[in-house]
């Protein structure tokens, strides 16, 4: 069965990825310019500072998008390329590129869906304290208010934060993120209740500030649980298994997405984290839990889970010898694509967009001038073939969103890992669709696998 007539099919990047660093244009900072500098932070050596030179090469962009027939592009919005120094003055030619983009992409046919922070916190702010600062609430209600007020106008739907699992945990916990912190884990869960809070009042902000209907949600990593069988023991456990947490971790689907849904932290977490769990203050919870219309999660891969013969707990098993792996090492695990949005979908009961799906190579130009990369098609087709049958089985889907739109900085892997279904060239800033981007346009025209 093809998706439901109003699908949104689309395309995802993050601005730090690709777009070019904001100080060299008179924006400022992030904490990401700052890691990039520390001596072994990256793998390559290598930085933002020109990317994909996106900043420049917007336009040519775009018409690529528009020639690969593709409806719907999820861009995020650079907070210090928009407010150097995070709060106060405003640099104008930075909001500016947004503006152009959005209109260039509504010329084109092309809607656009804004994310408002994907992991490049202005460097000005970290230096007052990042979002250890109960404050970072109030500095990015300012900023979405900035954004919006400018932007909401032509914005199809818009997402708070991406992926706080990765900024707070691998940029706070374990250091290997921007901005390299190793905070104690009661630290680590007060930097993630004010990233919260700030996601709550971006909410606000967003549903007070838009000129037109749209459509609110955020992006966290979505992590399912994989029954290794279809019986209904192994099913149950591997739903108990996506909504429990065993340890000290930020890798908790419930941590984070009932505060935002349901208003209240996970009772089974605030007393396996004990001392180390934020007490919320008066108001907290109900500023968090704002009124979403769908459920965005980022989707890669997912654990295989077998029930206890004699319990029926949740037990996790091997995938099996010889799994495909992404260059990432990520398993490929198709049914992630069907289980997580069933999940997700049966405890939260929104709409669910997948707000990024997609797989990590190693390809390049070839002798022919094309590049084939017939590995992430297999990937691709078996991933949508298992969300389609998500909704079949009644998930309300709403949209999928291919990461990435092209080959970009891939955070401590600097440029070595290659996402995009268009090649770039670093050297020559060259521009190759690849025979997944001719593949996804055939999905995209038929509604579904082709």
């Amino acid at each position: 069965m093809p998706f439901p007539t109003n699908f949104q099919w689309g395309v995802a990047t993050a601005s730090y990825q690709i777009e070019g660093a904001p100080y060299k244009v008179g924006g400022g900072r992030s904490v990401w310019d700052m890691f990039c500098e520390r001596p072994g932070a990256i793998s390559d050596r290598s930085n933002g500072d020109v990317a994909c030179d996106h900043y420049n090469r917007y336009k040519e962009d775009v018409a690529l998008m528009k020639e690969l027939g593709i409806p719907n592009y999820r861009m995020s919005i650079a907070w210090p390329r928009v407010i150097p120094d995070g709060v106060g003055k405003v640099n104008a030619e930075g909001l500016a590129f947004y503006d152009k983009l959005i209109d260039e992409l509504l010329e084109s046919g092309i809607q656009p869906h804004v994310t408002l922070f994907h992991w490049d916190l202005p460097y000005e702010l970290y230096l007052k304290g990042g979002w250890m600062n109960r404050d970072s609430a109030d500095w990015f209600a300012d900023y979405a208010k900035i954004v919006v007020d400018k932007l909401s106008d032509r914005v199809a739907s818009w997402m708070t934060l991406n992926e706080p699992q990765c900024f707070i945990g691998l940029g706070q916990h374990s250091g290997v993120h921007a901005p390299g912190d190793k905070l104690n884990f009661k630290e680590v869960l007060l930097a993630g209740h004010h990233a919260m809070l700030a996601h709550g009042k971006a909410v606000q902000v967003i549903r007070a500030g838009c000129s037109k209907p749209t459509r609110v949600g955020w992006a966290p990593v979505g992590a399912p649980k994989i029954p290794a069988t279809n019986s209904p023991a192994d099913i149950d456990a591997a739903r108990e298994a996506t909504f429990t947490t065993t340890s000290k971790t930020v890798w908790s689907n419930t941590w984070w997405n009932d505060p935002v849904f349901f208003g209240t932290y996970p009772q089974q977490e605030v007393e396996l984290f004990g001392s180390d769990a934020p007490v919320p203050r008066a108001g907290d919870m109900e500023t968090i839990c704002q009124p979403l219309d769908f459920f965005g999660a980022n989707i890669y891969t997912g654990d295989i889970i077998k029930a206890d013969p004699v319990t029926g707990n949740p037990i996790e098993v091997s995938h099996d010898l010889g799994t495909g792996r992404t260059i990432y090492h990520w398993a490929v695990t198709p049914d992630a694509l069907y289980w997580g949005p069933k999940f997700f979908y049966e405890r939260y009961g929104k709409p669910i967009v997948v707000t990024e799906n997609g797989m990590g190579l190693s390809d390049w130009v070839a002798r022919d001038g094309k590049v084939h990369d017939p590995q992430r098609i297999d990937y691709l087709s078996r991933y949508l073939a298992a969300f389609e049958r998500a909704a079949d089985d009644g998930v309300e889907v709403e949209g999928y969103f291919q990461w990435s739109f092209m080959d970009n900085f891939e955070w401590y892997e600097g440029y070595k890992f290659r996402f995009g279904i268009v090649h770039v060239d670093y050297q020559t800033q060259v521009r190759t669709p690849k025979d997944s981007a001719y593949w996804y346009r055939d999905v995209i025209a038929a509604n579904g696998i082709v």
